[in-house]
């Protein structure tokens, strides 16, 4: 086997990005680090490298436990990826979604013109 793979495919192929040009667009972007270096999607990554990725709205950091270039079930990731992200990001996303997220209660409806612009009106002021 290779001594590196190309981060961007490794990205790509442990389902940290849904096509290999979204991964090579985050490195050119400047949104995936290696040691606190800005990484092109060329750059090869070896076994123990500790990547950062900012996927809004969280940063994301993993470190390589295996070197792998073509793109495996979601079962098998954690044989090639180690993820070191700590909760507080996990329960920043949680708490967006639970925010971004609109309860009626069964049976009521679409709401009014008048209910969906005061709904719109908070969404915009509460958010800030």
């Amino acid at each position: 086997m290779k001594e590196g793979v190309r981060v961007d495919k490794w990205l790509w192929a442990v389902r940290l990005f849904k096509t290999r040009s979204q991964a090579s667009e985050a490195c050119k972007s400047g949104n995936v680090k290696i040691a606190g270096q800005t990484v092109k999607a060329s750059r090869e990554i070896k076994r123990g490298d500790e990547i950062s990725i900012h996927l809004r709205p969280i940063n994301k950091r993993v470190m390589v436990a295996g070197l792998i270039e073509h793109r495996i079930g979601p079962k098998l990731v954690s044989e090639y990826m180690v993820d070191l992200t700590p909760d507080e990001e996990y329960q920043k996303l949680k708490l967006i979604k639970e925010i971004n997220f609109e309860h009626r209660e069964r049976g009521a409806g679409r709401p009014t013109k008048l209910q969906r612009r005061q709904i719109e009106f908070l969404k915009k002021h509460i958010g800030k």
